[in-house]
């Protein structure tokens, strides 16, 4: 039940366009649980009181590549019930969508309308599941039969679309793989039968092309590219949908101009067994050289004990998703008072030598200053080594000329341990880039502006940072910059960060099978930036003596802070 509202905010709420409403809403949920958990209960209230009702199938698809406003409603709707934690009950929605497709007997052609919409159910049904993975679930033999049935009709949806005349190509090769992994964890006796052997049959030819990553570092026992893609935006159709095809497509362009490192979360959605499964498809001589960065990101107070076999257990089970060895499993902790993630590191790193074809390097995520000092002391005070050995070897938080927080405390850091900074944020949702210099700001839910979740945060970012216009003239001299080297913004944005002396690797976010940067993002390696053009950038991006970036430290806290208040 909503509360009280005295009438003037109560006129607000009725008169303010929509774009600034959900700003309104937007800003308030970023305050917290206090405010974001009755936002969430009040439409989880909403769905039980009014669920939604499923439509026929006839309305839903009227017609052969047609897309109907009733078949936009209804997959609104079901967004919104996974989005507010009623993961389970979204799961009769998505059967219903899929078994209405060859009921209607509906048809498209590749690119259209209608298939771009299924291409985003296809991330629909990926982001479903992963809200049911995280919310862990009671394996009950209800939750089966909903999985299984959901499986089902994704199989009937695939033999419809291979019996039609021409065939039609299925789209919804990430939801499938999606639904059968979450039947593997929660019910492990249950779990469909492995298609590697049919995967392992397909080869896909990896060419290496004339413009490749130059510059490398070194991580535990392999050098990799100074770039890694970044797999984040597959976590969500709000940055668009690529088929599964379009996706290895852009992993094998990737690979063949040497950015043969990603970066990934065990909450990305599908983003391991996106991976996994692609290098499952390379020739045993490049698969070796293609390399997987993870996540184990803990959220919240456990649920049993801290063990060595509970910790082998959750290295096994991203091995498990990508097929092989995780190069770098990078642990995230949600409450430094509870200090059982200090044991759990120096377990990690036991298991690096203990089983090297698991996991080769240990690194932190979204760590502030003291607590990764606090973690390597401990590290070193238990393995008896004087500095970090190759087995512990990155922190990863975010770093750009926007949010340079990193350059207070975390340099110094990395500096008395030997760490290497693994960073993301550099382009700031792609803010630092042409299409935003001369513009004026943005209005961040206005649909004209089609702006993305990044880009939402980041602008947060900005207006913390500073003003629109302090970003315009930061911008200014990012161009000019651009200009003399004859290269883009977001290299010299890439760039900066490349040269802050802790930095080893940035992460590039990587929309796979909707856009490719590949070829620009390569062309970091071809310059550097001297010292003219650092002192000025620095100028604009830290001020005149660094008040900018220390006002920014003391407004949002250290690296990482902002996401522990989240949790």
């Amino acid at each position: 039940m909503a509360g009280h509202v005295n009438m003037m905010d109560d006129c607000l709420i009725s008169n303010l366009p929509p774009a600034t409403l959900r700003s309104a809403l937007r800003l308030l949920v970023s305050q917290g649980s206090t405010t974001q958990r009755p936002f969430v209960e009040h439409v989880r209230t909403k769905f039980f009181e009014n669920p939604p009702s499923f439509e026929d199938p006839g309305t839903l698809f009227s017609g052969d590549d047609v897309v109907t406003q009733i078949c936009l409603t209804y997959l609104a709707q079901t967004r919104c019930i996974f989005s507010c934690k009623l993961s389970q009950e979204s799961l009769p929605y998505l059967e219903h969508f899929l078994e209405a497709i060859p009921q209607a007997k509906v048809r498209w052609t590749e690119n259209s309308s209608l298939a771009q919409l299924l291409a985003k159910f296809d991330g629909d049904v990926v982001q479903a599941v992963q809200a049911l993975k995280e919310s862990r679930p009671e394996p009950t033999p209800e939750l089966l039969n909903s999985l299984s049935s959901l499986l089902s009709s994704l199989k009937r949806c695939a033999e419809y679309c291979e019996s039609a005349h021409p065939p039609l190509p299925f789209p919804f090769t990430r939801a499938r793989r999606q639904v059968r992994d979450v039947i593997t964890i929660l019910f492990p006796s249950a779990a469909p039968k492995s298609e590697n052997g049919a995967q392992a049959a397909v080869i896909i030819p990896i060419k290496a092309k004339g413009s490749r990553a130059a510059e490398t570092v070194c991580l535990g026992p392999f050098d990799m590219p100074r770039l890694f893609n970044g797999l984040w935006q597959v976590s969500s159709p709000s940055w668009g949908s690529g088929t599964a095809e379009g996706m290895e497509g852009a992993l094998s362009h990737a690979v063949a101009c040497g950015l043969t490192a990603a970066d990934m979360a065990d909450h990305y959605g599908d983003a391991e067994l996106i991976y996994g499964e692609f290098r499952s498809k390379l020739a045993p001589e490049v698969r070796d050289t293609v390399y997987a960065a993870t996540k184990w990101c803990i959220f919240s107070p456990l649920s049993e004990p801290v063990t060595k076999s509970w910790i082998l257990e959750a290295v096994r089970e991203r091995c498990r998703r990508l097929g092989g060895r995780v190069e770098l499993l990078q642990f995230h902790w949600y409450n430094y008072e509870a200090k059982e993630y200090l044991d759990i590191l120096v377990e990690l790193v036991q298991i690096t030598k203990s089983h090297p074809d698991l996991v080769s390097a240990i690194g932190l995520c979204n760590f502030d200053s003291a607590h990764v000092e606090e973690s390597c002391a401990h590290l070193v005070s238990q393995t008896g080594e004087s500095r970090r050995s190759d087995a512990y070897a990155k922190h990863n938080p975010q770093f750009s000329l926007v949010d340079a927080r990193p350059l207070q405390k975390m340099v110094h850091v990395c500096a008395k341990y030997g760490l290497k900074l693994l960073t993301y944020g550099s382009f700031c949702g792609g803010f630092l880039s042409e299409r935003w210099l001369g513009q004026p700001a943005p209005e961040v839910y206005l649909e004209a502006n089609q702006l993305t979740p990044s880009q939402r945060k980041y602008f947060d970012m900005i207006l913390l940072w500073g003003t629109w216009p302090i970003f315009q003239a930061l911008l200014k001299r990012l161009s000019a910059a651009a200009h003399k080297h004859s290269v883009s913004i977001p290299n010299v944005a890439t760039r900066w960060v490349l040269q802050q002396r802790a930095v080893g690797a940035v992460i590039v976010g990587t929309r796979l099978g909707v856009s490719d940067r590949v070829d620009d993002n390569l062309r970091v390696f071809g310059f550097e930036l001297d010292e003219e053009d650092m002192a000025g950038i620095d100028e604009s991006a830290l001020g005149s003596s660094g008040e900018r970036t220390r006002a920014l430290f003391e407004r949002l806290g250290d690296c990482g802070h902002e996401y522990r208040k989240m949790h």
